[in-house]
């Protein structure tokens, strides 16, 4: 059975949309650089670092000789970190933009195409820094990058039936807070399921 995959499943936001989707009966892996299961049962992981091309391929296509094609591609990789302007050296900055946007990029088109071959599937992008901000460059700008990315996969995708979308999270992480993850997951599960005539391209939680 086609089921989810969770790219960046770290204990956050990552754990808590797995969760949501394995409550639905979905068979659930997990990509993270520790591959770990995060005290889930019943889960595949894969080690990948989202920023090593090869690695990241590898373990898509292990996901998917397990799974099957996906049903829904969850990217939820990110380096956050407070970086001033000027303050982080260029190869700091490209190393942010290789785990922010350009991972998103090669696990879509790694993906998407057979998602679209088959008329189905969601790719999902975890987003931020609605407004950007002087003290988290490299974060704003990765966080601009996914907005372009999610609109460009979904030009290229959505007519043959893939969901491209980002949730922006507007704020710091945490349990028992207004950005709770179990409450983020939400999001996750209602854009996988929208009917397409009513599909929205971005949802912003805070």
């Amino acid at each position: 059975m086609p089921g989810a995959v969770i790219i960046g499943a770290g204990p956050g936001i990552g754990r808590s949309v797995a969760r949501r989707f394995a409550r639905e009966g979905l068979p659930v892996a997990l990509v993270s650089r520790t591959g770990t299961a995060l005290d889930l049962d019943g889960v595949l992981t894969y080690k990948a670092d989202v920023a090593d091309e090869d690695g990241l391929r590898a373990a898509l296509d292990a996901a998917s000789a397990e799974l099957g094609t996906p049903d829904v591609v969850v990217y939820n990789a990110a380096v956050i970190r407070p970086d001033t302007p000027g303050e982080a050296s260029m190869r700091a900055q490209l190393d942010a933009w290789a785990v922010n946007v350009v991972g998103a990029l090669v696990a879509a088109t790694h993906v998407a195409p057979a998602m679209a071959r088959r008329g189905s599937g969601s790719f999902l992008v975890t987003g931020g820094m609605p407004e950007p901000k002087a003290a988290y460059v490299s974060l704003s700008l990765g966080k601009a990058g996914v907005r372009t990315l999610v609109k460009l996969l979904d030009e290229e995708y959505g007519p043959s039936g893939v969901h491209v979308a980002s949730i922006t999270v507007a704020g710091p992480v945490a349990p028992g807070t207004e950005f709770d993850p179990d409450d983020i997951a939400e999001h996750y599960w209602r854009l996988h399921t929208q009917p397409r005539d009513r599909w929205e391209q971005e949802v912003r939680h805070g």
